[in-house]
């Protein structure tokens, strides 16, 4: 009953996985400890796809979680498709689940695999939150994140980005000519990134904001 709600959020859990659900966009979504919870942040990814590429028809979402990215972005590009990627199994089907449940299960796919490795062909949109943070600062993250969200998709390695450095490598051959990747960002990493992936041959497009004016949404394009 209602004891047993409140004395699990005393006990750090997120309320979102005591409810089972959260909203994101325009959407509500299941979640579980098998993913992250969607963060209002992350909307400045949705955003900036929406705005850079609305002719998009290929869309792509890499460690797709509870499906919150592509399925805002789908919903937002009525005539688009898409295929998001996990390397859990139990994301890869919950995300099918909220793509049933939010009547997107006709345009999207969701597979379990290591980021691209499971996909040939390329895409209009490419969009990722990738793990992004230093190993070393896991153990200081609130109970929350620490206790209840899975640490592989929190890990960004020791210095935080191992994952944008695979990105890095596998985008130019994801992207279609004209296509647009657009990838969330840790606090502080708008200048680390952008040298990263200009190294391997991408060009910087944007670099947007969230609502709390923290540099997020990486935009780069083929070279």
């Amino acid at each position: 009953g209602f004891a047993a709600l409140v004395a699990r959020r005393a006990r750090r859990e997120p309320m979102a996985l005591i409810l089972g659900r959260q909203g994101f966009w325009t959407l509500e979504l299941e979640v579980s400890r098998d993913t992250l919870i969607p963060r209002a942040d992350s909307e400045a990814v949705v955003e900036a796809a929406l705005a850079t590429r609305p002719d998009a028809r290929r869309v792509l979402d890499l460690g797709t979680g509870t499906g919150c990215l592509l399925l805002s972005v789908l919903n937002g590009l009525p005539s688009a498709w898409g295929v998001g990627t996990d390397l859990s199994p139990a994301a890869a089907a919950l995300a099918g689940r909220n793509a049933r449940a939010c009547g997107l299960a006709d345009r999207a796919a969701f597979l379990a695999g290591d980021w691209a490795a499971p996909l040939a062909g390329r895409f209009d949109l490419v969009l990722s939150n990738p793990p992004y943070i230093p190993t070393a600062d896991l153990d200081a993250l609130m109970p929350e994140v620490a206790d209840h969200e899975p640490a592989r998709a929190l890990d960004g390695g020791t210095d935080g980005l191992d994952a944008y450095r695979r990105l890095a490598d596998a985008l130019p051959g994801l992207l279609a000519p004209g296509g647009v990747a657009v990838l969330e960002l840790g606090i502080g990493q708008h200048e680390t990134v952008p040298a990263l992936v200009r190294g391997a041959g991408l060009v910087v497009l944007a670099l947007r904001p969230d609502l709390g004016g923290v540099p997020r949404a990486l935009v780069l394009g083929g070279a």
